[in-house]
């Protein structure tokens, strides 16, 4: 370990609500992380069951900090978290039910010292289990980390996110009204401000699938095309909706390329020949081929 990771601190930011079934086991996780010096910070978003309990028990100990609020949903209360943390050097996001191998946070900070003062974001493959932990297959995917790619396809889990004071500075500068979940949007930003982003194809966590955060991977070609092609039919697209609030917030520091990129992007809404640009620009390109041809149905729908 260098000297200069053994004086960083990082705040790890978790939101709770009913999470008292996988509570105490992710907690302990978090608790027994190598080579780090942390502060677990926990929001609870209005839970009903046992939960405040279980983090009276830690903060009496001296383990968290915790405070509540009025229910906000899982993306504006992280953004909350976020917001509020006390200045530390490194951040990273946490759910309530999954659990951290040890060497998680160092093997992301770790990652992340040589950007030197830059805005900069790790994440890593998740290992996905059931809710016993055991293991499940899921879909490998080895992203580009482009600003065009993230406008196809936001590959990225914030259980998995560390990002450094700077980046959170960045992010700090401008709230949506439209919020999208904080992993994506955090990602976004890092792309669009061209911060250093590390993706780490090792897992260093139990990513766990239950009745409640399901996501439907492992579960074969055919049930994942027959799930996306459901959301498809069914539910409004936030794709549009996110470029449009990274434009309100970040197109002045974005590069000529991104800003360009980003602008066609919002121009294809009102113009099929724009549209068609979408579809044949080599930018908007991602490493998914089901998510790929679904964002060119989208297009061709103007459904994006």
């Amino acid at each position: 370990m260098t000297a200069d990771l053994q004086k960083s601190k990082i705040t790890v930011l978790m939101s709770t609500y009913n999470g008292e079934k996988y509570l105490t086991e992710q907690i302990e996780s978090i608790l027994n992380q190598r080579n780090v010096d942390i502060n677990l910070l926990v929001r609870d978003d209005g839970s009903t069951d046992q939960t405040l309990t279980i983090l009276k028990k830690y903060q009496e100990k001296g383990a968290l900090e915790f405070y509540t609020g009025k229910n906000l949903g899982p993306q504006r209360s992280f953004l909350h978290l976020l917001q509020n943390a006390p200045q530390c050097d490194y951040y990273a996001f946490a759910d309530q039910d999954d659990v951290w191998l040890e060497d998680k946070l160092y093997s992301g900070i770790s990652q992340l010292e040589n950007a030197k003062g830059k805005p900069a974001l790790y994440f890593s493959q998740t290992q996905l289990t059931d809710e016993n932990l055991r293991p499940i297959p899921s879909i490998i995917i080895h992203p580009k980390l482009t600003f065009g790619e993230m406008l196809v396809y936001k590959f990225i889990g914030g259980c998995t996110m560390i990002l450094n004071h700077p980046l959170r500075k960045v992010i700090g500068t401008f709230i949506p009204v439209n919020m999208p979940m904080h992993d994506l949007w955090v990602y976004s930003i890092a792309l669009a401000a061209d911060a250093h982003v590390v993706f780490d194809p090792n897992s260093h966590i139990l990513y766990r699938q239950h009745g409640n955060n399901t996501i439907g991977q492992g579960q074969g070609f055919i049930y994942e095309w027959t799930l996306r092609l459901k959301r498809f039919a069914t539910k409004k697209n936030d794709r549009y909706s996110q470029a449009q609030e990274l434009a309100n917030g970040y197109l002045s520091i974005m590069s000529e390329k991104n800003a360009t990129l980003l602008k066609l992007y919002l121009e294809g809404k009102q113009n099929w020949r724009k549209r068609l640009s979408l579809m044949t620009n080599k930018e908007l390109r991602c490493a998914d081929r089901t998510t790929q041809i679904l964002f060119w149905i989208n297009v061709v729908c103007n459904k994006y």
